[in-house]
């Protein structure tokens, strides 16, 4: 298992396969010193619904696996996303900056109280 962060640069369209395999590829913008590298990740099966709810410019930690094949005599490496998670900014991250004055939104099952309500 490995980790890395960055910034979401691509999601590419799902792709299904006459096998009935899917996947969905997505683009990560590692900052490396002065050459930032842009890595590809796939999510495969009941994985690939990880990649949907973000958009270019949300800072993720993705969680992957390497995989590897030989076809042919050629070798093949596939950076494997089983777990997304958004970093300071949610899943809608990469949108306007967000309003430093403005109420933190609710986490999921939370219930968020305004303290200007009379009641």
């Amino acid at each position: 298992m490995f980790e890395i962060t960055g910034t979401l640069k691509k999601v590419f369209d799902e792709q299904t396969f006459g096998s009935g395999f899917n996947k969905r590829e997505f683009v990560l913008t590692i900052e490396n010193g002065r050459f930032p590298q842009d890595i590809k990740f796939e999510c495969v099966k009941d994985k690939v619904a990880l990649i949907g709810s973000f958009k270019p410019g949300a800072k993720l930690k993705v969680s992957f696996d390497l995989r590897g094949r030989e076809w042919k005599e050629n070798y093949y490496v596939n950076l494997n996303a089983w777990k997304i998670e958004a970093l300071g900014g949610g899943a809608g991250a990469g949108g306007p900056p967000a309003d430093d004055d403005a109420p933190l939104p609710a986490e999921p099952g939370e219930t968020v109280q305004d303290e200007d309500v009379p009641f």
